[in-house]
């Protein structure tokens, strides 16, 4: 009986856990900019920055040609690259 009740609870948590999951991956672009300026800030190895910044470009650029995904697309690979580490 236990058994059963603590199978079932675990069930109810992995399909509530499924909505939330899926909410946390609408940041927009830009709020990945804000985010990742911030982090930018504090990055200390030089040649990582400069990589993150030409991403950060790129990413602009995207931003300006309305291109969301591309954007993110750019904002994911400068955020990767320990700017947000």
């Amino acid at each position: 009986m236990i058994r059963m009740t603590i199978a079932s609870l675990a069930v109810a948590v992995l399909f509530a856990a499924g909505p939330v999951s899926a909410q946390t991956s609408t940041m927009t672009c830009k709020d990945a900019m804000a985010k990742n300026d911030m982090a930018m800030s504090s990055m200390t190895d030089a040649t990582k920055r400069a990589a993150a910044m030409k991403q950060v470009d790129m990413a602009k650029d995207m931003m300006a040609k309305n291109d969301e995904a591309g954007c993110m697309m750019h904002m994911n690979n400068a955020m990767g690259m320990g700017a947000t580490k």
